[in-house]
Formats: structure tokens, C-alpha cells, sequence
């Protein structure tokens, strides 16, 4: 089995709605049926022993190596607790070449486990040895690295169960929800709004205890020290018992409480003083440990934390009880779960001694041997939910707290007797406000019910009812994807939105390119809907990025399919067929927003009508003919359409019906452009789909002009010596036909065409641009670009020759190699009153050396 090419699919793609790696194996004659692989599959499930549990049992074709391989890809991520499910294994054209496709859910885990799922097959294939328990670990141990902890994805499962959209800006904690102008960020359980400011605050512990103080919430009383020295004065100040803690520590760290004699408290000024050059010593407060979580102005759960402790049975060590209690599945290292294994270090080793034990101690029967003196879940402690029990009063002092402080998310710390009775009444007392606070102890604690503080948190960044989604507009189709995404923009921009464009050309971001080259991809599609100041997205959305990464966005509000016609790019990726090209076409029509969402396709286009049994929203048909069956049927059912009427575009849906005369969109010519004709339309279907005002669509309409600056190699007209000059980017059939036509209706005296073809075309796809433009035009000037694409030098131009040997018209045939020599070659002797096509490849350039020409 070789690996032929691997895809890492980040969004929706061809195969499903699930981010996936997409693996091109070839098979020999003998991996392609396990019948003929029995001793393969028996020393497969040897090295492998649950791999059985990820076949279907509904598979009906033959099971190839290519299965395995889907089968050890999809069974080792689910080993190590990956959520994945989907997977799928296609033949490719009846050959020994296959896809494998299967989800993931952390790319990084997904990739190496398929190096593992490589190995293993080819390890049972050569009967060699394969260590399963090494590959799991070593992918258990990266996936517990990069997923998001328990605190972030509570908050992201919350968003995405309001259709919230989300992405992780790092391979941290760091992200991002929503899209433009609406998009919020977090980072751990910390948002947008929490200010360095008071972040600073919370981490300042004699600060926020001053400000907690003036506003007449208790707190302990205490003062920073200097030294061991000064600690013990500052204990004889107080009265013992004391705290002594860092100024500026956090998950419990550094901190030793309940300490009454001068040894001890020296002792715990020098573990302070090595996490913080501040040390602080203030009044013991004697009860239970409670955490309060405020979001907003609003306490929304609550719980009380206990130590890390066992119980004696008389017969083990403390150690083996602790060790016991780690085999918890609920436990793990650091907070990647609900709780943390329990360590016996050093801090837990002076505890025990204070109770006159070690470790190897043997306690008896039933007597509880707390750990550590403090009970954050960081060091092995435990929760109980006590959200329902809090007395208003300390709920009012810790929302106050918060205020303080000035987070809008924290957790506050309190040590008091009872929470059913107020602060004051028992003598109990703030201790502590935490900006990012852990949220694992009320999502599912130890006793009691979870919380839905990742909602909470969610719903106070986000008003009722809002997806923080700006409007995307993807467009797709063989030809015309650029000049409508560019008119529609217009349209947004005409209405006062900030729109982030992406094309051939770029990325545009509020008018301002940001970005360069062909930027049709999903990465670019993913800039701009990362972009704070964008209203609006209109994308470009070409077959190439959707085979090789899939849509850079989960839905989209409404999706265009300006045409297929015989299809370009045929040949590759292996889309051989028109069809075929369809299916991929297809992609945005799929995830139009359920329910809202909008397909604008081409009623005149049989492949891209039929899309429209796949579209989970409604439907906008366009058409330049009023009787297409398609159309008639639509308006029957009193539906919306745009088609072409007397000289008109006809936007119609029940009793509703919009004219706008041709000479109004002036990039048609008054309507001699045809395929001008049709990419308008597609704008004002979407742009109706959109809710546009249809004064905005006019008043852009009339203003979009068809030049170098609005749209670069899209038909731009030039003035050369009293002559026409037209420069377009046309580069497969279906266009170099839209312009023929267009321009065998525009008067000339003689016409000439400069023309090229990318090399990765078929051979019948370049002959057939010339046999179409040998027909119009007199002179036809032929080159060679600088890059073949494979070719031999001077095969392309042999085909382009090939295709005008039958031509009615043209007489007169030169072969150049070079773009610019090309040009000035048909411009030397183009005369007043005639006509030259240019069809570019280096658009930018070529549109420069065409200007200076003029100049």
C-alpha cells in the first residue's frame, strides 16, 4: 500500500460535514480483496485486538488494505478518547487507487494516528511486530496536550449549541466566536472584556483585599512582610492563627493556613517567598472552603471545596490509598480532567508530619487523613455542589466583589462555617478574587449537580437569540465567480457595511486589499471572517480549495452557482467530468443555513438547477430566458426568480415584482454583453436574498463600472488608436464562447485575438478555444506563457494551432512566445476602427504593460 497524497479537511467538504483527513493509498492486486488476505486480517486484529469494533457491519463491497487502514485510523483516535465517528473508504474509477476518509477531531492526534494506522497495516501485512501500547500513549499524551481543558470547552459545546460559529485562534485556550464585526474572543474562561486592569487587581491579593474592605465586604485582616522575621511579627500583630500566602500566587500554590507557632510560620514565609517576592500573613479564618463563580453581575454557581484526603481501612499505607484513589478514570495530570491525581510531595509530607504521620503511615479504620491544608482541585481536591444553598446576603458580597475588582468573570474564594447564613453573622470572610477561574468544579463536581456555567458565560457575551454570524455570500461556478462577487460587494458596500471580499485577485477588506494573488481558498475565506471590521462577507469559493481543504466556514447565508457549462479544470484532482465538477460545486448549495439560507443558481444551467434538491434553504432561480421550464415552474409556485424581460431584468415572488432596464447596469453594454447579463442577475438574486433595499441594488448597479480598478481582466475596455481593445482573463471554453459571442455582436473592421492556454488543460479543452474564436476573427496571435504545466515546449501551441485549421475566418496566424511580445505584436498593427482581444494570463501585469502601451 503507498500513500499517493494526504488532505487535511478543515471545514465541510466533498465527503462530509466533519473536519477530515482525506489519504490517497495504491493498492497491489493482492491488498484488494481480504479474501485473498485471511492470514492479514487475523494477524491485523492480533496487533490490534479492538479494531474489529470499527467495522461496519452493513459493508457490502469488498474490504480492501484501503478498509483497514480507514478501520486502524477511525479505532486508534477512539482509543484515546477522540470524538470521532464518520469514515469512509471510495474506489477510485475502478483502479487500485483509493480515498480514505476519516473524521478527526484534533488534527495534530488525527495525523499521527495515521502513521500509526500506516504502520500497523504494514506491520501485519510483513508480520513484524507493532508496540499498540506505545503508539496509544504517545497519543494520548499529545491529545491531552492540545485539546481544550475542561473550562474552554464547556464555554465552546455552550456556544455551538446556540449555532454560534467558533475557532481556535492557538493551540491553546485562545478562542475566537462568531465572525467580523460580531466576533468575541476568550482565552481559558477569561473574555474579551476582562481588562489587564483588573486582572491585576485580583493578582495584587492586599490590593483587592483594601478594595473588598472599602466596600464593606469582610476579609481577613493582615499586611505584606518582608521576612521570616516579619512574619512572626505580623502573627504576633494579628494573633494566631494566620495565612501566610504569596501576594500574587494562584491555584493554591505557595500558601499555609491554620500556622500558630514561630517555627512553622517562618517556615511558610520562605515556601511563599519562592513563588512571589511578596509575602503576605493575615488572620486565619476557620470553616469550609467555598468557591463562588460570578458572570456578569450574577453568581451562577457555587461550591464547597474539601482537601485531598483518605480514609484509613487499617490495613494500607496512606500511599497505597492514594494510589487507589488515582486509578479514578475521572483523574488525570493537570486539568485536562474533572479531577486531579493527588501527589504526596512535599508540601503533603509536612502535612502529615503536623498529624504526626508520613506516607507509609497506616491509618485506622475509618479516620479521615486530610493531605494538604488547601482544598483547590489542582492539587487533588474535591467539590460539592452548594449553588442552591447560598444565603442572598453572600451572594450580594461576592457579586460585589466582582465588581470591585472590576471582572466580568471570576472566582471568589470564602471561608466560612455555613453558607446559609451571612458573612458577618459567623465571622467568614473573602479570602481570595480570581480572575480565569477553573470551572471543572461546577461543570461536574465531585457531589451534587452541574452547572451550566458555560452557557452563562456565553449568554453574557452574547444577547438572546444572537449567532454572532455577519451574512457570508459564497460564489462559485465555472465563469463569472469574480465580476458578481465583486458587483455584490458593491451592493453591501452601497449599503453602508464594512465587506470582507475574497477573489482571484485578493482580499479586500473595507475597500483596502489586504492580501494578493488568487485568494479564492477557505484560508483566506477564514482571514476575513477573523477580521474585526468586517459586516459582511462575500467569497469566492473555487473548486480547488474545496477539494484540498474543504469551505472555510460551517454555513453560509447564501450561496451563488453562476454556471458549469462544460466545466474547467477537468482532468484534475480527478474530476473528469462536468458532473463531477458539479458535485464539488455542489458544496455551498449544502451548507446554505438551514431554514434561512438562500441558493442563487442558474435556472439555464441543467447541472446547476438540479443542485437545487440539495440546498436545506430556499431557492432563487436566474435565467436570461422567461420560458425555461425551470423559471415558469418557479413563478407558478409563485416563487422568487430574476429572469430577462424586454430589455429587463425581472425580479418576481408573489405579488412582488422589481424592474431594472439594461441600460442601468452599465458593465452589460446595454445589454450586448450576455454573460454580463447573467452575472448581474446573480448579484441581485443575492443581494435580494440578502434583504437589500432595491434603491441600494439599483443606485449599485448604475455605478459599477466594468475597468481595470473595479474589475481587472473581466472585459475591460480600452481606446488605442481610435481603435477597440478588450482584456479579459477567459480561460477555458465556456468563457472564450460567452465572448465570442459577445463581441461578434460589436461592430469592427477587422479583429484580431491574442491568445495562450494553461498546459494542465486536455488537449481537446485548448484546441477547442481556438476552433470557437477562429470563426470571428481575422488575425489570431498565439503564445506561449512562461509556465507548460508539464507540457513540452511548443505542445500548447501546436494544439492552439490544431484548433483553427478549420476555420471560416481567420487569416492570418502568428506564433509568439512571450505574453508582452505577444500584445505588442497585435497592437503594431491594429488601425483605427478595428477590434483586439487580449485574453491575459499574467493579469496584473499584462493590464500594466497594456496601460503603459496607451500612455
Amino acid at each position: 500500500m503507498k500513500v499517493i497524497q494526504t488532505r487535511v479537511l478543515r471545514g465541510p467538504n466533498l465527503w462530509s460535514k466533519h473536519t477530515s483527513l482525506e489519504v490517497t493509498v495504491m493498492l497491489n492486486e493482492y491488498e484488494c480483496d481480504f479474501d485473498s488476505l485471511s492470514s492479514f486480517a487475523v494477524r491485523l486484529c492480533e496487533r490490534f485486538p479492538e479494531i474489529a469494533l470499527f467495522q461496519p457491519a452493513d459493508r457490502h463491497e469488498t474490504v480492501t488494505m484501503a478498509h483497514a487502514l480507514e478501520y486502524a485510523l477511525l479505532g486508534l483516535q477512539n482509543q484515546v478518547g477522540c470524538p470521532v465517528t464518520f469514515s469512509r473508504t471510495i474506489q477510485i474509477s475502478n483502479t487500485r487507487s483509493y480515498r480514505v476518509i476519516v473524521e478527526y477531531s484534533e488534527e495534530a492526534v488525527g495525523c499521527l494516528a495515521l502513521d500509526f494506522s500506516l504502520d500497523l497495516c504494514h506491520a501485519a501485512m510483513d508480520n513484524k511486530s507493532f508496540d499498540l501500547a506505545d503508539a496509544l500513549r504517545r497519543l494520548r499524551e499529545l491529545y491531552e496536550d492540545i485539546r481544550l481543558g475542561p473550562s474552554t470547552s464547556a464555554i465552546v459545546r455552550a456556544a455551538v449549541a446556540r449555532g454560534i460559529p467558533y475557532g481556535r485562534l492557538t493551540d491553546g485556550s485562545l478562542v475566537q466566536f462568531g465572525w467580523g464585526s460580531k466576533q468575541r474572543r476568550i482565552q481559558a474562561s477569561e473574555s474579551d472584556l476582562t481588562s489587564a486592569v483588573a486582572e491585576s487587581i485580583a493578582q495584587d491579593k492586599e490590593l483587592t483585599k483594601a478594595l473588598l474592605h472599602a466596600a464593606g465586604i469582610p476579609v481577613p485582616l493582615g499586611r505584606p512582610v518582608s521576612s521570616a522575621e516579619d512574619a512572626w511579627a505580623a502573627a504576633c500583630e494579628i494573633g494566631v492563627p494566620v495565612v501566610v500566602k504569596p501576594q500574587d500566587g494562584n491555584h493554591g500554590r505557595g500558601i499555609n493556613i491554620n500556622l500558630v507557632d514561630e517555627e512553622r510560620i517562618k517556615a511558610a514565609y520562605h515556601l511563599a517567598a519562592g513563588i512571589s517576592d511578596s509575602v503576605i500573613v493575615e488572620r486565619y479564618i476557620s470553616g469550609h472552603d467555598y468557591r463562588m463563580l460570578v458572570v456578569g453581575n450574577k453568581l451562577v454557581a457555587a461550591a464547597r471545596r474539601d482537601p485531598p484526603q483518605v480514609i484509613g481501612d487499617g490495613i494500607h499505607t496512606i500511599r497505597h490509598l492514594v494510589e487507589q484513589i488515582n486509578r479514578d478514570p475521572l483523574r488525570s495530570e493537570g486539568h485536562a480532567n474533572l479531577l486531579t491525581k493527588i501527589h504526596l510531595d512535599e508540601i503533603s509530607q509536612v502535612h502529615l508530619a503536623t498529624q504526626g504521620m508520613t506516607a507509609d503511615s497506616i491509618p485506622p479504620k475509618g479516620m479521615r487523613v486530610v493531605l494538604r491544608n488547601n482544598a483547590n482541585l489542582s492539587t487533588g481536591g474535591t467539590a460539592t455542589d452548594v449553588t442552591d444553598d447560598v444565603h442572598p446576603e453572600i451572594a450580594a458580597s461576592v457579586v460585589a466583589a466582582a465588581y470591585m475588582t472590576g471582572l466580568d468573570i471570576c472566582g471568589i474564594d470564602i471561608i466560612c462555617d455555613s453558607i446559609l447564613r451571612p458573612l458577618e453573622e459567623q465571622g467568614g470572610a473573602v479570602i481570595e478574587v480570581n480572575a480565569a477561574p477553573g470551572l471543572r468544579m461546577h461543570l461536574q463536581p465531585s457531589y451534587g449537580k452541574g452547572r451550566a456555567v458555560g452557557e452563562a458565560i456565553i449568554d453574557s457575551m452574547f444577547a438572546h437569540g444572537e449567532d454572532a454570524r455577519v451574512p457570508v455570500v459564497a460564489v462559485t461556478g465555472t465563469n463569472g465567480k469574480t465580476t458578481t462577487v465583486r458587483l455584490l460587494a458593491s451592493m453591501l458596500e452601497h449599503n453602508q457595511l464594512r465587506v470582507g471580499m475574497t477573489c482571484t485577485d485578493g482580499v479586500y477588506v473595507n475597500g483596502l486589499c489586504v492580501d494578493t494573488g488568487d485568494c479564492s481558498g477557505p484560508r483566506s475565506a477564514r482571514n476575513v471572517l477573523s477580521h474585526p471590521d468586517v459586516d459582511a462577507a462575500v467569497l469566492e469559493t473555487a473548486r480547488g480549495g474545496m477539494l484540498r481543504e474543504g469551505l472555510g466556514f460551517d454555513h453560509c447565508q447564501v450561496a451563488v452557482v453562476t454556471n458549469i457549462g462544460r466545466g474547467d479544470h477537468l482532468g484534475l484532482a480527478n474530476i473528469d467530468t462536468a458532473e463531477e465538477l458539479a458535485l464539488v460545486k455542489r458544496l455551498i448549495v449544502e451548507n446554505v443555513t438551514p431554514g434561512s439560507g438562500v441558493a442563487v443558481l442558474n435556472a439555464d444551467d441543467p447541472l446547476v438547477a438540479k443542485m437545487a434538491d440539495h440546498c436545506p434553504g430556499s431557492i432563487i432561480y436566474f435565467s436570461r430566458n422567461k420560458h425555461n421550464p425551470v423559471v415558469l415552474t418557479q413563478r407558478a409556485q409563485r416563487k422568487r426568480v430574476v429572469y430577462l424581460e424586454d430589455h429587463e431584468i425581472v425580479v418576481s415572488e408573489a405579488n412582488m415584482e422589481q424592474r431594472i432596464s439594461l441600460s442601468g447596469v452599465p458593465i452589460t453594454k446595454n445589454g450586448l454583453i450576455s454573460f454580463q447579463v447573467e452575472n448581474a442577475m446573480a448579484a441581485i438574486g443575492a443581494g435580494w436574498a440578502l434583504g437589500l433595499d432595491w434603491a441600494v441594488i439599483r443606485t449599485a448597479l448604475a455605478r459599477f463600472v466594468n475597468d481595470t480598478q473595479s474589475v481587472p481582466g473581466r472585459f475591460n475596455f480600452f481606446n488605442y488608436r481610435d481603435a477597440t481593445l478588450i482584456a479579459d482573463y477567459g480561460h477555458n471554453p465556456d468563457a472564450i464562447a460567452a465572448l465570442a459571442c459577445a463581441i461578434d455582436r460589436m461592430p469592427a473592421k477587422r479583429r484580431t485575438v491574442v491568445i495562450s492556454a494553461a498546459g494542465d488543460r486536455r488537449d481537446e479543452d485548448i484546441r477547442l478555444q481556438t476552433r470557437i474564436l477562429g470563426d470571428i476573427f481575422d488575425e489570431v496571435v498565439l503564445y506561449q506563457d512562461k509556465c507548460q504545466r508539464g507540457r513540452a515546449d511548443g505542445e500548447v501551441l501546436g494544439l492552439l494551432r490544431e484548433g483553427l485549421e478549420n476555420a471560416r475566418r481567420v487569416r492570418k496566424v502568428h506564433e509568439i512566445y512571450g505574453e508582452f511580445k505577444a500584445i505588442d505584436t497585435a497592437l503594431s498593427g491594429l488601425q483605427p476602427g478595428e477590434l483586439c482581444l487580449i485574453l491575459l494570463d499574467q493579469v496584473e501585469q499584462a493590464l500594466g504593460h497594456i496601460h503603459s502601451r496607451i500612455a
